[in-house]
């Protein structure tokens, strides 16, 4: 599958610079480290900023579907670029266009950016969070709450400006900060003395809670996970054990909790719910990160590890679950490990070598062999028989008639097989100008596409994928190519007869015609307009 890596980096590519600028990045070692994931679980991979240019590079990127073959999907890591919702953008313009996506939606992430809301949902459902007060202005009425109080900003994820107050001194100084760096309200919370736990999801129906997590601080520092920490800057070590040493009841209610604050939010395929356990064994809900990080040493990564996901598991049982959510799977496939079948295996080496085969394509266009150019011909035969010998065919010198046409067989013959029949002449005026190379999204352009290049390049990466899957020898299988397409066959006819007699099948690489000759399914559409001169021969 086609899967497009889309993160926020370095991009500042948009139509102005207006609003609260983006403050969480992935690092490149953790987008390669997920790209290499995916490319070890077979994709194709492409990583891609999250910009005004995203729409474009999609639509280049993503396959053309053809038949057995599923739409492309993002591995959403966007956190944005400026503005409010940031979360929201990529996704909303992967539903604007038509894309799957893993992670949650929109909806979701508004839900859980702003604090207030989805603390306010986790009351309605009957999960415990710390009492809050929100302060709208600089000159607030100090709320009616306990101190010590949490400090941070109503819409921002990663412990941005989380802070401890211990008075109405330091929450005045700490909330002003806020105002003038962030842009929005403050939500204050009261503080929990206690212990971090976390608890990752994976999956939609059910979703899976992993075990929980406890973040440990030290003695040094504040007894809460902050921005510094989680970037690995706060000069501390942090402590990440899983699962986290804490009653089994406890573990058990935890991740009911989660799974509950998962549901009542309306996420998909993964979050992170970060909680407080204080001394007297009563968790608390502190929020809900929609897009968990997969950093390295995160609380996510560990609780996957735990249960018996590598990196590279995790990464694709993500996708898998995204697929399953989109697709209709009862559930995404297991991680045991199983032999593909032969069909499948040579489907997968065909989508896989995809780009390759366009890449190929643009080559073989490049070399002219117009019918009646000798040149042209001997340097393009020249090399099919190269490709064709690398791969273990053999030429059948009785069935070919050189330079008019090549038999080449299978170890097995070609007796009782199955005969492909092309052309490598490109029937073409030699004072025509040529077609240059190019592609739209739904179409491919060049000399001799249809009638002989792509049938050439697609026959030879077909041969490829059965010796890849061990099964070119045992297939009694021969490729007949002939030179005088232009010229009606005069010189092969007798030979490609003659060929065709000794095989139980015969397919003609070349367009077909209607009726019920050429597939005329595709994806999308393609409007065309016509204009019809003359006198009509009725009114209407």
């Amino acid at each position: 599958m086609k899967i497009a890596v889309v993160y926020n980096r370095e991009s500042q590519k948009v139509i102005n610079l207006f609003g609260v600028p983006n403050r969480e990045k992935y690092g490149l070692a953790a987008i390669n480290r997920i790209v290499k994931a995916l490319k070890k679980g077979g994709h194709q991979v492409i990583a891609l900023e999250g910009d005004k240019d995203l729409i474009d590079k999609l639509e280049e990127f993503m396959p053309r579907v053809v038949k057995g073959e599923r739409p492309g999907i993002v591995f959403n890591l966007s956190y944005g670029i400026q503005g409010q919702a940031r979360y929201t953008h990529v996704p909303s313009i992967l539903e604007m266009v038509g894309i799957p996506y893993v992670g949650s939606g929109p909806l979701a992430h508004s839900l859980a950016l702003d604090k207030v809301v989805a603390k306010t949902i986790f009351r309605q459902n009957g999960l415990p969070t710390p009492d809050f007060a929100v302060l709208d202005t600089p000159n607030f009425d100090a709320p009616e709450l306990r101190y010590p109080l949490i400090v941070k900003p109503k819409n921002e994820a990663v412990s941005l400006g989380l802070k401890i107050v211990n008075n109405e001194e330091e929450l005045r100084e700490a909330a002003r900060f806020i105002f003038d760096t962030f842009q929005q309200p403050v939500l204050v919370e009261e503080y929990i003395e206690g212990r971090e736990i976390n608890v990752g999801i994976l999956g939609n129906d059910p979703p899976e809670p992993f075990e929980p997590v406890e973040i440990v601080f030290g003695n040094e520092g504040p007894p809460i996970y902050t921005y510094e920490d989680k970037t690995r800057t706060s000069g501390r070590e942090i402590v990440v054990k899983c699962p986290a040493p804490i009653p089994e009841v406890t573990a058990l209610k935890a991740k009911e909790f989660a799974i509950r604050a998962f549901r009542a939010l309306g996420c998909y395929d993964c979050a992170r719910v970060d909680m407080r356990l204080d001394k007297d064994g009563n968790l608390y809900i502190l929020e809900l990160n929609s897009l968990p990080s997969l950093g390295e040493h995160g609380s996510y990564v560990e609780g996957a590890k735990y249960m018996g996901l590598d990196f590279a598991a995790l990464v694709n049982r993500l996708v898998d679950v995204a697929v399953a959510r989109y697709f209709g799977m009862p559930s995404p496939p297991k991680f045991s490990p199983k032999v593909e079948a032969p069909d499948i295996r040579i489907f997968n080496f065909l989508v896989d070598k995809r780009e390759e085969m366009e890449r190929g394509l643009r080559e073989w266009i490049t070399l002219s062999s117009r019918t009646g150019d000798p040149v042209g011909m001997g340097v393009i035969t020249d090399k099919v028989k190269s490709i064709l010998k690398e791969l273990g065919l053999q030429l059948n010198r009785s069935l070919s008639l050189p330079p008019h046409a090549y038999l080449f067989e299978t170890k097995a013959g070609l007796a009782g097989g199955t005969l492909l029949i092309s052309h490598l002449d490109v029937p073409l005026n030699p004072v025509l100008s040529a077609e240059p190379f190019h592609i739209e999204p739904e179409w491919i352009y060049g000399e001799g596409i249809g009638v002989s290049r792509a049938p050439l390049v697609m026959t030879l990466y077909v041969l490829k994928a059965l010796k890849k899957a061990r099964y070119l020898d045992r297939i009694p299988l021969g490729l007949l190519l002939y030179n005088d397409e232009g010229l009606d066959c005069i010189y092969s006819a007798d030979t490609i007869k003659e060929a065709s007699l000794l095989s139980r099948r015969v397919l003609v690489l070349r367009p077909g015609n209607p009726e019920d000759k050429i597939i005329i399914q595709r994806r999308g559409q393609r409007i065309y307009r016509i204009v019809m001169e003359g006198k009509p021969l009725r009114p209407g």
